[in-house]
Protein backbone atom coordinates (compact mmCIF):
# COMPACT_ATOMS: atom_id res chain seq x y z
CA UNK A 1 0.00 0.00 0.00
CA UNK A 2 1.33 3.48 -0.78
CA UNK A 3 2.12 5.35 2.21
CA UNK A 4 -0.09 8.57 2.88
CA UNK A 5 1.67 12.30 3.56
CA UNK A 6 0.47 12.53 7.56
CA UNK A 7 -0.12 16.44 9.45
CA UNK A 8 -0.15 17.51 13.13
CA UNK A 9 -0.99 20.93 14.29
CA UNK A 10 1.42 21.79 17.00
CA UNK A 11 0.89 25.12 19.68
CA UNK A 12 4.00 26.92 21.02
CA UNK A 13 3.70 29.07 24.11
CA UNK A 14 3.22 31.71 22.63
CA UNK A 15 -0.23 30.05 21.31
CA UNK A 16 1.02 30.32 17.32
CA UNK A 17 0.16 26.77 15.54
CA UNK A 18 2.38 25.00 13.74
CA UNK A 19 1.06 22.48 10.92
CA UNK A 20 3.95 19.72 10.72
CA UNK A 21 3.62 17.07 7.41
CA UNK A 22 5.65 14.45 7.69
CA UNK A 23 5.64 11.42 4.64
CA UNK A 24 5.89 11.85 1.05
CA UNK A 25 4.74 14.92 -0.28
CA UNK A 26 4.13 14.12 -4.05
CA UNK A 27 1.03 13.71 -6.85
CA UNK A 28 -0.14 10.48 -5.81
CA UNK A 29 -0.69 11.64 -2.00
CA UNK A 30 -0.97 15.32 -2.14
CA UNK A 31 -4.90 14.79 -3.06
CA UNK A 32 -5.88 12.74 0.02
CA UNK A 33 -3.88 15.63 2.08
CA UNK A 34 -5.54 18.11 0.91
CA UNK A 35 -8.91 16.78 1.53
CA UNK A 36 -7.89 16.17 5.23
CA UNK A 37 -6.56 19.63 5.65
CA UNK A 38 -10.02 20.74 3.66
CA UNK A 39 -11.70 19.00 6.77
CA UNK A 40 -9.34 19.70 9.66
CA UNK A 41 -9.85 23.85 9.00
CA UNK A 42 -7.25 25.59 11.26
CA UNK A 43 -4.82 28.64 11.69
CA UNK A 44 -1.34 28.26 11.21
CA UNK A 45 1.38 30.11 11.98
CA UNK A 46 4.17 27.99 10.15
CA UNK A 47 4.04 25.32 7.65
CA UNK A 48 7.13 22.50 9.10
CA UNK A 49 8.22 20.36 6.10
CA UNK A 50 11.38 18.87 8.44
CA UNK A 51 9.65 15.34 8.66
CA UNK A 52 9.04 15.52 4.50
CA UNK A 53 10.82 12.64 2.91
CA UNK A 54 9.91 13.28 -0.99
CA UNK A 55 8.57 16.00 -2.79
CA UNK A 56 7.44 17.01 -6.05
CA UNK A 57 6.02 19.69 -7.88
CA UNK A 58 2.74 19.12 -6.89
CA UNK A 59 3.63 18.57 -3.86
CA UNK A 60 5.43 22.22 -3.38
CA UNK A 61 2.62 23.83 -5.24
CA UNK A 62 0.31 22.35 -2.15
CA UNK A 63 3.01 23.53 0.34
CA UNK A 64 3.11 26.82 -1.12
CA UNK A 65 -0.48 27.89 -1.47
CA UNK A 66 -1.32 26.37 2.37
CA UNK A 67 1.50 29.10 3.47
CA UNK A 68 0.14 31.68 0.91
CA UNK A 69 -3.54 30.98 2.46
CA UNK A 70 -2.42 31.49 6.01
CA UNK A 71 -0.48 33.62 6.01
CA UNK A 72 2.36 31.51 7.12
CA UNK A 73 6.11 30.78 6.81
CA UNK A 74 7.61 27.43 5.38
CA UNK A 75 10.13 26.10 7.71
CA UNK A 76 12.26 22.86 7.98
CA UNK A 77 12.38 22.48 4.12
CA UNK A 78 15.25 20.85 1.81
CA UNK A 79 17.31 22.46 -0.92
CA UNK A 80 15.10 20.52 -3.17
CA UNK A 81 11.54 21.83 -1.43
CA UNK A 82 13.20 25.31 -1.26
CA UNK A 83 13.95 24.72 -5.10
CA UNK A 84 10.41 23.56 -5.98
CA UNK A 85 8.70 25.75 -3.99
CA UNK A 86 10.67 28.67 -5.48
CA UNK A 87 9.76 27.43 -9.07
CA UNK A 88 5.98 27.10 -8.31
CA UNK A 89 5.92 30.38 -6.16
CA UNK A 90 7.41 32.78 -8.93
CA UNK A 91 4.36 31.29 -11.65
CA UNK A 92 2.16 33.50 -9.08
CA UNK A 93 3.97 36.46 -9.96
CA UNK A 94 1.74 38.71 -11.46
CA UNK A 95 4.33 39.98 -13.35
CA UNK A 96 5.27 37.16 -14.64
CA UNK A 97 2.35 36.88 -16.28
CA UNK A 98 1.27 39.66 -17.99
CA UNK A 99 1.82 39.49 -21.79
CA UNK A 100 3.92 41.83 -23.33
CA UNK A 101 1.91 44.13 -25.46
CA UNK A 102 3.48 46.83 -27.68
CA UNK A 103 2.16 49.85 -28.40
CA UNK A 104 -0.04 51.35 -30.05
CA UNK A 105 1.22 53.12 -33.42
CA UNK A 106 4.36 49.46 -33.28
CA UNK A 107 1.26 47.56 -33.26
CA UNK A 108 -0.33 49.65 -36.33
CA UNK A 109 2.93 49.03 -38.31
CA UNK A 110 3.33 45.85 -37.66
CA UNK A 111 0.05 45.01 -39.34
CA UNK A 112 0.50 46.72 -41.89
CA UNK A 113 3.71 45.03 -42.61
CA UNK A 114 1.86 41.57 -42.18
CA UNK A 115 -0.71 42.88 -44.67
CA UNK A 116 1.90 43.94 -47.11
CA UNK A 117 4.02 40.90 -46.79
CA UNK A 118 0.72 38.61 -47.13
CA UNK A 119 -0.15 40.71 -50.22
CA UNK A 120 3.07 39.48 -52.20
CA UNK A 121 2.52 35.50 -51.36
CA UNK A 122 -1.27 36.06 -51.81
CA UNK A 123 -0.77 37.50 -55.38
CA UNK A 124 1.66 34.50 -55.61
CA UNK A 125 -0.71 32.57 -54.68
CA UNK A 126 -3.45 33.21 -56.69
CA UNK A 127 -0.95 33.39 -59.48
CA UNK A 128 -0.78 29.41 -59.00
CA UNK A 129 -4.21 29.54 -58.89
CA UNK A 130 -4.83 30.96 -62.07
CA UNK A 131 -1.94 28.67 -63.79
CA UNK A 132 -3.99 25.35 -62.73
CA UNK A 133 -6.88 26.87 -64.25
CA UNK A 134 -5.25 27.47 -67.58
CA UNK A 135 -4.04 24.26 -67.54
CA UNK A 136 -7.42 22.55 -67.21
CA UNK A 137 -9.06 24.80 -69.56
CA UNK A 138 -6.06 23.07 -71.96
CA UNK A 139 -7.04 19.67 -70.65
CA UNK A 140 -10.22 20.17 -71.46
CA UNK A 141 -10.24 21.28 -74.74
CA UNK A 142 -7.97 18.57 -75.62
CA UNK A 143 -10.98 16.30 -73.66
CA UNK A 144 -14.21 17.54 -74.19
CA UNK A 145 -16.00 14.85 -72.66
CA UNK A 146 -14.31 15.10 -69.53
CA UNK A 147 -15.96 18.73 -69.26
CA UNK A 148 -19.02 18.50 -66.09
CA UNK A 149 -22.23 19.76 -68.32
CA UNK A 150 -24.71 18.79 -65.73
CA UNK A 151 -22.46 20.64 -62.99
CA UNK A 152 -22.57 23.63 -65.46
CA UNK A 153 -26.68 23.63 -65.31
CA UNK A 154 -26.65 22.84 -61.74
CA UNK A 155 -24.21 26.25 -61.28
CA UNK A 156 -26.35 28.23 -63.50
CA UNK A 157 -29.25 27.24 -61.52
CA UNK A 158 -28.15 28.22 -58.45
CA UNK A 159 -26.50 31.46 -59.74
CA UNK A 160 -28.88 32.71 -62.35
CA UNK A 161 -32.70 31.42 -62.19
CA UNK A 162 -32.15 31.31 -58.07
CA UNK A 163 -31.28 34.92 -58.04
CA UNK A 164 -34.10 36.32 -59.97
CA UNK A 165 -36.64 37.30 -57.37
CA UNK A 166 -33.52 39.24 -55.05
CA UNK A 167 -32.32 40.67 -58.17
CA UNK A 168 -35.43 41.76 -59.53
CA UNK A 169 -36.93 43.25 -56.36
CA UNK A 170 -33.18 45.00 -55.56
CA UNK A 171 -33.04 46.72 -58.92
CA UNK A 172 -36.71 47.54 -59.44
CA UNK A 173 -36.67 49.39 -55.77
CA UNK A 174 -33.18 50.68 -57.05
CA UNK A 175 -35.06 52.37 -60.13
CA UNK A 176 -37.39 53.75 -58.35
CA UNK A 177 -35.06 55.77 -55.98
CA UNK A 178 -33.13 56.87 -58.52
CA UNK A 179 -35.98 58.19 -60.74
CA UNK A 180 -37.55 59.69 -57.48
CA UNK A 181 -34.37 61.49 -56.23
CA UNK A 182 -33.29 62.64 -60.39
CA UNK A 183 -36.89 64.08 -60.33
CA UNK A 184 -36.50 65.76 -56.85
CA UNK A 185 -33.32 67.84 -58.25
CA UNK A 186 -34.30 68.40 -61.97
CA UNK A 187 -37.46 70.06 -60.73
CA UNK A 188 -35.79 72.79 -59.70
CA UNK A 189 -34.71 73.62 -62.78
CA UNK A 190 -38.02 72.83 -64.92
CA UNK A 191 -36.85 69.48 -66.35
CA UNK A 192 -38.31 66.70 -64.89
CA UNK A 193 -38.73 65.05 -68.44
CA UNK A 194 -34.91 64.03 -68.25
CA UNK A 195 -35.67 61.74 -65.19
CA UNK A 196 -36.02 59.27 -67.88
CA UNK A 197 -32.38 60.09 -69.69
CA UNK A 198 -31.03 59.69 -66.13
CA UNK A 199 -33.18 56.75 -65.07
CA UNK A 200 -32.16 54.83 -68.47
CA UNK A 201 -29.00 55.87 -68.92
CA UNK A 202 -27.29 54.60 -65.47
CA UNK A 203 -29.04 51.76 -65.24
CA UNK A 204 -27.69 50.07 -68.41
CA UNK A 205 -24.72 51.25 -68.10
CA UNK A 206 -23.81 51.24 -64.58
CA UNK A 207 -26.03 50.42 -61.31
CA UNK A 208 -27.83 47.43 -63.13
CA UNK A 209 -24.54 45.45 -63.69
CA UNK A 210 -22.69 47.14 -60.56
CA UNK A 211 -25.60 45.84 -58.06
CA UNK A 212 -26.07 42.66 -59.42
CA UNK A 213 -22.54 41.78 -58.91
CA UNK A 214 -22.31 43.17 -55.81
CA UNK A 215 -25.32 40.91 -54.99
CA UNK A 216 -24.26 37.96 -56.59
CA UNK A 217 -21.01 38.54 -54.30
CA UNK A 218 -22.60 38.27 -51.25
CA UNK A 219 -25.04 35.60 -52.34
CA UNK A 220 -23.02 32.91 -55.01
CA UNK A 221 -19.41 34.33 -54.64
CA UNK A 222 -19.46 33.46 -50.35
CA UNK A 223 -21.41 29.96 -51.25
CA UNK A 224 -18.90 29.01 -53.70
CA UNK A 225 -15.99 29.71 -50.72
CA UNK A 226 -17.85 27.98 -47.92
CA UNK A 227 -18.83 25.12 -50.72
CA UNK A 228 -15.10 24.01 -51.96
CA UNK A 229 -13.88 25.23 -47.84
CA UNK A 230 -15.89 22.84 -46.53
CA UNK A 231 -14.72 19.66 -48.92
CA UNK A 232 -11.10 21.18 -48.19
CA UNK A 233 -11.63 20.50 -44.38
CA UNK A 234 -13.66 16.50 -45.26
CA UNK A 235 -10.76 15.66 -47.24
CA UNK A 236 -13.37 15.20 -50.34
CA UNK A 237 -10.92 17.29 -52.32
CA UNK A 238 -7.67 15.36 -52.03
CA UNK A 239 -10.05 12.30 -52.87
CA UNK A 240 -11.04 13.38 -56.17
CA UNK A 241 -6.72 14.21 -56.51
CA UNK A 242 -6.95 10.28 -55.34
CA UNK A 243 -8.58 9.04 -57.57
CA UNK A 244 -7.29 10.74 -60.72
CA UNK A 245 -9.86 14.27 -60.64
CA UNK A 246 -8.98 17.11 -61.38
CA UNK A 247 -10.78 19.41 -58.83
CA UNK A 248 -10.41 22.40 -60.90
CA UNK A 249 -11.99 21.03 -63.86
CA UNK A 250 -14.89 19.34 -61.17
CA UNK A 251 -15.31 22.21 -58.72
CA UNK A 252 -13.81 25.58 -60.90
CA UNK A 253 -14.21 26.10 -64.23
CA UNK A 254 -18.42 24.98 -64.11
CA UNK A 255 -18.66 27.68 -61.12
CA UNK A 256 -16.46 30.58 -63.03
CA UNK A 257 -18.33 29.97 -66.73
CA UNK A 258 -21.91 29.76 -64.46
CA UNK A 259 -20.93 32.96 -63.04
CA UNK A 260 -19.88 34.49 -66.28
CA UNK A 261 -22.70 33.27 -68.45
CA UNK A 262 -25.49 33.93 -65.63
CA UNK A 263 -23.96 37.61 -65.25
CA UNK A 264 -24.36 38.67 -68.41
CA UNK A 265 -27.99 37.81 -68.25
CA UNK A 266 -28.64 39.27 -64.87
CA UNK A 267 -27.06 42.40 -65.88
CA UNK A 268 -28.90 42.79 -68.28
CA UNK A 269 -32.48 42.02 -66.28
CA UNK A 270 -32.16 43.67 -63.37
CA UNK A 271 -31.39 46.76 -65.68
CA UNK A 272 -34.93 46.27 -67.25
CA UNK A 273 -36.48 45.98 -63.84
CA UNK A 274 -34.37 49.24 -62.80
CA UNK A 275 -36.63 50.86 -65.66
CA UNK A 276 -39.56 49.54 -64.36
CA UNK A 277 -39.08 51.04 -61.25
CA UNK A 278 -38.32 53.94 -62.23
CA UNK A 279 -41.42 54.03 -65.07
CA UNK A 280 -43.81 53.16 -61.89
CA UNK A 281 -42.73 56.11 -59.62
CA UNK A 282 -43.17 58.46 -62.43
CA UNK A 283 -46.33 57.20 -63.39
CA UNK A 284 -47.10 57.60 -59.60
CA UNK A 285 -45.65 61.24 -58.65
CA UNK A 286 -44.23 63.03 -62.64
CA UNK A 287 -47.30 62.30 -64.06
CA UNK A 288 -45.43 60.58 -66.88
CA UNK A 289 -47.80 57.98 -68.62
CA UNK A 290 -45.82 54.28 -68.14
CA UNK A 291 -46.06 53.48 -72.17
CA UNK A 292 -44.87 56.80 -72.84
CA UNK A 293 -41.88 56.31 -70.47
CA UNK A 294 -40.14 52.61 -71.61
CA UNK A 295 -40.89 54.46 -75.72
CA UNK A 296 -38.90 57.35 -74.41
CA UNK A 297 -36.32 55.21 -73.07
CA UNK A 298 -35.83 53.81 -76.61
CA UNK A 299 -35.14 57.35 -77.98
CA UNK A 300 -33.05 58.87 -75.36
CA UNK A 301 -30.40 55.55 -74.14
CA UNK A 302 -28.25 54.91 -77.17
CA UNK A 303 -27.04 51.07 -77.93
CA UNK A 304 -23.58 51.85 -76.76
CA UNK A 305 -24.60 52.04 -73.04
CA UNK A 306 -26.14 48.61 -73.58
CA UNK A 307 -23.02 47.26 -74.74
CA UNK A 308 -21.40 48.62 -71.96
CA UNK A 309 -23.08 46.93 -69.15
CA UNK A 310 -22.57 43.45 -71.31
CA UNK A 311 -18.88 43.96 -71.55
CA UNK A 312 -19.11 44.57 -67.69
CA UNK A 313 -21.59 42.08 -66.77
CA UNK A 314 -19.17 38.88 -67.56
CA UNK A 315 -16.31 40.37 -66.51
CA UNK A 316 -17.69 41.16 -62.80
CA UNK A 317 -19.18 37.43 -62.68
CA UNK A 318 -15.53 35.48 -63.55
CA UNK A 319 -14.32 38.41 -60.97
CA UNK A 320 -16.91 37.04 -58.43
CA UNK A 321 -16.74 33.37 -59.38
CA UNK A 322 -12.62 33.50 -59.01
CA UNK A 323 -12.96 35.12 -55.82
CA UNK A 324 -14.81 32.57 -54.21
CA UNK A 325 -13.48 29.66 -55.81
CA UNK A 326 -9.56 30.69 -54.97
CA UNK A 327 -10.71 31.44 -51.42
CA UNK A 328 -12.26 28.10 -50.55
CA UNK A 329 -9.43 25.99 -51.95
CA UNK A 330 -7.14 28.09 -49.72
CA UNK A 331 -9.16 26.67 -46.61
CA UNK A 332 -6.96 24.95 -44.30
CA UNK A 333 -7.21 24.04 -40.37
CA UNK A 334 -10.74 23.89 -38.74
CA UNK A 335 -13.93 25.13 -39.54
CA UNK A 336 -13.21 28.84 -38.17
CA UNK A 337 -11.15 29.04 -41.58
CA UNK A 338 -14.46 28.04 -43.65
CA UNK A 339 -16.37 31.65 -42.38
CA UNK A 340 -12.93 33.39 -42.47
CA UNK A 341 -12.16 32.65 -45.78
CA UNK A 342 -15.86 33.43 -46.96
CA UNK A 343 -15.68 36.61 -45.88
CA UNK A 344 -12.71 37.78 -47.37
CA UNK A 345 -14.09 36.15 -50.34
CA UNK A 346 -16.86 38.04 -50.43
CA UNK A 347 -15.19 41.40 -49.65
CA UNK A 348 -12.36 41.26 -52.27
CA UNK A 349 -15.10 40.23 -54.96
CA UNK A 350 -16.78 43.22 -54.37
CA UNK A 351 -13.58 45.72 -54.08
CA UNK A 352 -12.35 44.22 -57.28
CA UNK A 353 -15.76 45.18 -58.89
CA UNK A 354 -15.87 48.53 -58.03
CA UNK A 355 -12.14 49.06 -58.54
CA UNK A 356 -12.76 47.24 -62.39
CA UNK A 357 -16.30 49.44 -62.80
CA UNK A 358 -13.88 52.91 -62.15
CA UNK A 359 -11.78 51.29 -64.97
CA UNK A 360 -14.09 50.56 -67.34
CA UNK A 361 -15.27 54.17 -66.59
CA UNK A 362 -12.83 55.68 -67.92
CA UNK A 363 -11.56 53.31 -70.27
CA UNK A 364 -15.16 53.98 -72.35
CA UNK A 365 -15.34 57.68 -71.94
CA UNK A 366 -12.11 57.71 -73.81
CA UNK A 367 -13.04 55.45 -76.34
CA UNK A 368 -16.28 58.02 -77.34
CA UNK A 369 -18.42 55.96 -75.26
CA UNK A 370 -19.04 57.87 -72.37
Amino acid sequence: MRRRCEFSAETSDAGAQTLALSGPLTVSTAGLLEGDLRRAAGSYAAIDLSQVSAIDTVGAWLAFRLADDHQARIVGASDQAQRLIAAVGGQRSEAAVRPHRARPLRRVLDSIGNYVAGSGSGMLAFLGFMGQMILAVGSLVRHPRRFRFKALVHQMELVGVSALGIIGLMSFLVGIVIAQQGAVQLKQFGAEIYTINLTGRISFRELGVLMTAIMVAGRSGSAFAAQIGTMKLTEEVDAMRTIGVSPVEALVIPRVLASTLMMLLLGFYASLCAILGGATISTLTLEIPFMTFLSRIQEVVPMHDIYVGMVKAPVFGAIVALSGCYQGMQVEGNSEEVGLRTTIAVVQAIFAVIVLDAFFAVFFTEVGWG
